[in-house]
């Protein structure tokens, strides 16, 4: 696509992740053109980029899939909506009126539509650095593992507490020489079923511990990690996955007047925010009672777009029937 040019859709979607891919699919459903824009040149958003080889657990239908698996075949779904696809394009300007919206990108186009759903996950993320040992960046520290084999036959060394750290510590057993875990705190942030299979598996755990040191020539070579009591110990590894959660930026959507809960966007019952033709759908949406989970950013998605086929088309139904019928 050309900059500067102007697209006509009925529905913009922001955000190529599960959620949105989704989404794109139920707007063909509702019979709706669609575009699909993200500022990544690829779909898939988090999962693809930073966990394709990460089980996932907890998506209907599957009792595991694979994140590059699912991404593809909502990737397939998706297609069958026919969407304008605009990819590695950032949205920067909203302006809203009675009849519509009109989304600017960073690369000079312009999107007019009947409404918005935003579906861009925590937005752009960065990762929480570890307190010591970043200039070992790329040298052994890494805070994402794309490929478990680039770390087959090393000794690894992962800390934090979350479904990552125990996801990548479980993913590594069978592929490393040793994986450690190190968490600050005697308690897992995780699933309980992740917990309960890192309990169970080879993976050596070791809280409440910290790391205090990183040392090595050129390369990671041994980590020390100390108690608050200071009780120390000294660990040979040859990588350290850093898994302490990210930083959120919402970037220019920040500037969109959306009402917002701890950097999410407040959302009603209908998923539309506080704006008439914006609404959203997945992590980045909250209401009271909200679980983060990729099945129910699915739902909020087919929500969102039902409420908003009947807005951009008065007279539309509700809800569509099944697709059976189709």
């Amino acid at each position: 696509m050309s900059a500067g040019a102007t697209h006509e859709v009925d529905l913009l979607i922001i955000g190529a992740g599960p959620t949105g891919l989704y989404a794109t699919y139920y707007a063909g459903f509702r019979d709706l053109r669609v575009a699909l824009l993200d500022a990544l040149p690829e779909v898939g958003g988090q999962i693809a980029a930073l966990y394709p080889e990460k089980a996932l657990y907890d998506v209907a239908g599957f009792p595991a899939v694979r994140g590059q698996e699912l991404v593809d075949a909502l990737h397939a779904q998706a297609r069958s909506a026919d969407p304008l696809m605009l990819l590695g394009r950032t949205a920067t300007g909203l302006v809203e009126d009675e009849d519509g919206v009109e989304v600017t990108t960073d690369t000079g186009e312009t999107i007019r539509a009947g409404a918005v759903l935003i579906t861009a996950g925590i937005g752009s993320f960065t990762p929480r650095e570890l307190p010591v040992g970043s200039e070992y960046l790329d040298r052994g520290l890494r805070y994402f593992v794309p490929r478990l084999a680039e770390l087959a036959d090393q000794d690894v060394l992962v800390v934090g507490g979350g479904d990552s750290a125990l996801d990548w510590a479980l993913g590594l057993e069978d592929v490393a020489r040793s994986v450690t875990l190190v968490h600050r705190r005697p308690q897992f942030r995780a699933h309980e079923r992740s917990v309960a299979q890192l309990q169970e598996s080879s993976v050596e755990v070791l809280t409440p511990y910290e790391v205090a040191k990183v040392a090595g020539e050129d390369v990671i070579e041994e980590v020390v990690i100390e108690t608050r009591d200071g009780e120390r110990r000294t660990l040979a590894v040859q990588a350290i996955v850093a898994a302490l959660g990210f930083i959120a930026d919402l970037g220019p959507i920040d500037a969109w007047g959306l009402e917002q809960h701890r950097r999410h966007l407040l959302v009603d019952r209908t998923m539309r925010t506080n704006r008439q033709r914006v609404f959203a759908a997945g992590d980045l949406a909250h209401y009271e009672g909200k679980v983060k989970l990729i099945s129910i950013g699915f739902g909020e998605a087919a929500l969102a777009v039902n409420h908003i086929t009947a807005l951009v088309r008065p007279g539309s139904a509700l809800t569509p029937g099944h697709s059976s019928d189709l």
